[in-house]
């Protein structure tokens, strides 16, 4: 098998003993050890499993490894700044406790932080409908979009999403 190289996090990782059509949720999570990423339904239907690939929000349980070569891709665990501070909506998530069992929090956390860079000045409807792909079985949706109109505000504030 070949060596992989991988952009993730901001970090080169040189990924052997994998086969190229390998999801890379499974890399993600088995080889790199980086776990919060989760896997849900396996079929790009739940967005548990949502990282980012060159900014865009990618479905990673079925995505295969070998397209991340020479892309940068960034998981829940890179979001937060260098420093660790919060992205804003990781902070937002707290002070508006989004969590309930949290499984799907990382996936959310991504799919609207791809959302809020694409377009920083969307609707709340827009909004909503861009995340209407992910799915909360505790029904959290109402502080899920309460904690992603608080940190737009606050990414507005700021002059702009990051």
């Amino acid at each position: 098998m070949p060596t992989l190289l991988l952009q993730v996090n901001g970090q080169k990782h040189e990924v052997t003993d994998v086969a190229p059509d390998t999801p890379l949720l499974w890399v993600l999570r088995d080889t790199l050890k980086l776990t919060g990423t989760k896997f849900g339904c396996g079929i790009e239907q739940c967005g548990v499993c949502t990282v980012h690939v060159d900014g865009v929000a990618t479905r990673s349980c079925n995505y295969p490894v070998s397209q991340a070569v020479g892309k940068q891709v960034v998981t829940i665990e890179g979001l937060a700044g260098k420093d660790g501070t919060l992205h804003p909506l990781q902070q937002a998530w707290i002070d508006h406790d989004v969590a309930q069992c949290g499984y799907c929090q990382p996936g959310q956390i991504m799919q609207a932080a791809a959302l809020l860079q694409r377009n920083p000045q969307a609707t709340e409807a827009e909004l909503m409908r861009g995340m209407s792909g992910n799915l909360c079985r505790c029904g959290t949706y109402k502080r899920i979009r309460d904690a992603i109109t608080s940190a737009q505000a606050q990414l507005q504030s700021k002059g702009g999403a990051s």
